[in-house]
């Protein structure tokens, strides 16, 4: 039984992008931007999705501000750097679907927090990380 279990955590997927990280470390932008082209995302998450339907990615969580009403996207490099207030959720999310997100949601988000509580937070519009997204041809 021991054995099953050593196997089924070494095919979980690892809910951290490294590069990110690294990235949000040294503050710099064009590392953030390729950790975010080129890895995934950690996505906090209101309702997990159903296990056994690939198309519900869940709900993701936003925070609203109750003085002001602007909503915040918060996003992390390592599901470690989560705050225990938030739902405890989170779904790894490429770099397409952040794209897509943003880009539905553009109107509504007025800020993007990457490992908002630490250890070396990050503050983007939408429109400077869907431009970052955006892969020329």
């Amino acid at each position: 039984m021991a054995a099953k279990k050593g196997r089924d955590r070494a095919r979980m997927p690892e809910f951290r992008n490294t590069a990110l990280t690294d990235a949000l470390q040294t503050q710099d932008m064009a590392a953030v931007a390729f950790a975010l082209r080129h890895g995934p995302t950690v996505v906090p998450l209101m309702r997990a999705g159903a296990r056994d339907d690939p198309r519900d990615a869940g709900e993701v969580w936003t925070y609203r501000n109750p003085e002001t009403g602007q909503v915040a996207l918060l996003l992390f490099s390592d599901a470690a750097h989560k705050p225990e207030s938030l739902p405890a959720a989170v779904a790894l999310q490429d770099p397409a679907w952040l794209r897509r997100f943003l880009t539905a949601h553009r109107d509504e988000i007025t800020a993007v927090f990457f490992d908002i509580a630490g250890p070396h937070p990050l503050q983007a519009t939408p429109a400077d990380l869907i431009e970052a997204l955006t892969v020329e041809a």
